[in-house]
């Protein structure tokens, strides 16, 4: 750990420890491999000559494992054929820089350190961090940030050193543990195809590595949105998270709707019912759009699809109160036309953030009908006019059979630029006896957008590009203006499987399936829009955040799709729509969890679905 670019031990979006350099001998090791063990652990090696006249062979191998909670441990082992003895030094330094400053590259000049208990300790102004090491060093040198210890080693011995690094204040959220708090089940895929298996493994990994306490009720946890950048809370990530991993249990739902809920903003005002969420570029011909918007449209849709799935009718009865205000905003935000600006009034109407409201509306009506509030029959009404509007102002034809416009702006000019955000439109819900909601889209514009993403334009090989090739402002490391987003190649996924599109979501699935394979199934928030070549390997994003909460349950959400469950808990049924090419041969997935029970279900060869554990009182749809 050098000090260079965005390295170093980072705790509420500050560095604590910026540079850890280790010494043996007097030589730095040599490096031989680095890997993530874990979505919050990583293991490197090195390896030394430390026995005079040895050979070619090293006899030292230092071997260093580093935990995301500030632990690390620096272990030398020998295989020298006579007794070492070896000192061991190590160089820290902090800036307490924070984060925004580190990427920008101005993170300020190291802070002098002290000596402080068995290790150093480094202040500023706005706080402190202390390293303590386990066992004490021989020798604490402050002005140069050095520790040393002098270790005699027999053959084959190993002697072990921890530090650790901890600093006051906790930050905006308190990590929950590793494997203290594990809201998903422990799920596990196995058929045909080897990569099921360890996809789904490592995004429940990934996922459980990003958990997250509420500071104000730290019993309920949510999803940070992704390391390094997005630690903090993001309310429409963590919303769609906990959507997608639904078939994985309804406990992360509940918790993180209710953490979001005590955000929600109740003083009488334009602005009653909404979720206030940081700003999110939307690209380089979109302005800037609020994700409280997101997630305020995201919070009835989760309650209403975790009922679905078995939510506690308790939770529901709580939750309903702050959905109901939700819902109450978005009917105020669009009393002046079908539309809803985003971000703020003035502004354009995004196709997506249409595609989000009138979800919204939907199964929020249902949400409400089922539970005798009043309220629905006005949604679904404004739903419908939505529709019957959207279908002609967001459609622009062409000579290659039209497309949706990415926005309309504020005097009506549609914006006609297409990527992977138009995959939201086909994202309609789950209402009950397993069947969607009604979607913005005819089945004539429906069939048209499958075949674009089914179209080298937007279909990269590797996954959906966010802005098709020939678009003005292509970049494939575009965040929104090229590269690949997982999360919304995986809703076209679903989107398309759903509305019977199997052979282009089959293409997407592959595409983001061999990516997963190339970054060790532990797949980044984005990566390169670059086209898909024989032998060639997507390329990474240097912004991404690897682990990423949604992209972690992208790869939850597609094994879901294949099996295609639609439960309906309060009716105590589940329907089965597999994927009928079956793109994958054969899958199960046992350890899912419907009306609170395991479920388990397997889909053979010939696209058939077969449930292999359920609750008893869980009946079979059709």
């Amino acid at each position: 750990m050098t000090a260079q670019g965005l390295e170093g031990f980072y705790r509420g979006g500050r560095r604590l420890l910026a540079r850890c350099l280790i010494r043996v001998a007097g030589r730095e090791p040599l490096a031989v491999q680095a890997r993530m063990v874990s979505a919050d652990r990583a293991r490197f090696v090195g390896t030394v000559r430390a026995a005079p006249h040895g050979g070619p062979d090293p006899d030292v191998v230092v071997e260093r494992i580093r935990h995301a909670d500030g632990t690390e441990r620096i272990t030398l082992h020998s295989s020298a054929a006579r007794p070492l003895r070896l000192p061991l030094e190590v160089a820290l330094g902090t800036d307490l820089a924070e984060l925004g400053a580190v990427a920008a590259g101005n993170p300020g000049r190291e802070l002098p350190a002290t000596v402080h208990d068995s290790g150093l300790r480094w202040t500023s102004p706005i706080g402190h961090t202390v390293v303590t090491a386990s066992p004490p060093p021989t020798d604490a040198l402050a002005s140069a940030g050095l520790l040393r210890w002098e270790f005699d080693l027999p053959p084959g011995g190993t002697r072990t050193v921890e530090l650790r690094v901890r600093a006051d204040g906790t930050g905006i959220g308190r990590a929950a543990g590793h494997g203290a708090v594990r809201p998903l089940a422990a799920a596990q895929a196995h058929g045909d195809d080897p990569r099921v298996g360890p996809l789904l493994r490592t995004s429940i990994d990934d996922l459980h590595a990003l958990v997250v306490r509420d500071p104000t009720q730290p019993t309920d946890v949510y999803l940070a949105a992704g390391a390094p950048w997005r630690c903090g809370p993001a309310p429409a990530e963590a919303l769609t998270a906990a959507r997608m991993v639904l078939p994985l249990g309804t406990r992360l739902a509940g918790s993180t709707l209710r953490a979001l809920a005590r955000t929600q903003l109740g003083e009488p005002s334009g602005e009653f019912g909404r979720l206030p969420g940081p700003l999110r570029h939307a690209g380089t011909r979109m302005p800037p759009s609020c994700t409280g918007i997101e997630a305020t449209l995201l919070f009835p849709v989760l309650l209403a699809e975790a009922t679905r799935w078995g939510l506690a009718e308790q939770e529901v009865t709580e939750l309903l109160p702050a959905a109901e205000r939700c819902l109450q905003w978005l009917r105020a935000a669009t009393r002046a036309g079908p539309y809803l600006p985003d971000p703020a009034p003035g502004g354009p109407s995004r196709s997506e953030t249409q595609a989000h409201a009138h979800r919204a509306a939907v199964l929020g009506a249902d949400l409400l009908d089922a539970y005798g509030r009043p309220g629905g029959a006005e949604l679904r009404h404004w739903a419908e006019e939505l529709r019957l509007r959207f279908r002609q102002d967001f459609w622009i034809e062409d000579l290659g059979g039209g497309r949706p416009a990415a926005a309309r702006t504020a005097d009506g000019r549609p914006m006609p630029h297409l990527g992977s955000s138009a995959a939201h439109l086909l994202d309609t819900g789950l209402l009950g006896a397993g069947s969607y909601a009604p979607g913005l889209l005819n089945k004539m514009q429906t069939e048209q957008l499958a075949r674009l993403f089914g179209g080298p334009s937007l279909d990269s090989g590797w996954g959906l590009r966010t802005l098709e090739v020939k678009g003005v402002a292509y970049n494939p490391f575009g965040h929104r203006a090229g590269a690949v987003r997982v999360q919304e190649t995986a809703v076209a996924v679903a989107g398309l499987a759903a509305a019977g599109y199997e052979k282009e979501a089959a293409s997407l699935l592959g595409g983001v399936l061999s990516a997963a394979e190339h970054f060790a199934y532990r797949l980044p928030e984005m990566y390169a829009g670059e086209q898909r070549v024989e032998g060639g390997a997507p390329l990474p994003h240097p912004a991404a955040c690897r682990p990423a909460a949604v992209a972690a349950a992208a790869g939850v959400h597609l094994l879901a799709t294949l099996a295609g469950i639609r439960p309906d808990a309060p009716a105590g049924t589940v329907t089965l729509s597999p994927v009928r090419c079956a793109p994958l041969g054969e899958i199960g997935l046992t350890g899912l969890r419907v009306a609170g029970h395991a479920f388990s279900v397997r889909v053979s060869r010939l696209g058939l679905a077969m449930v292999e554990e359920a609750a008893d009182d869980l009946q079979l749809g059709v």
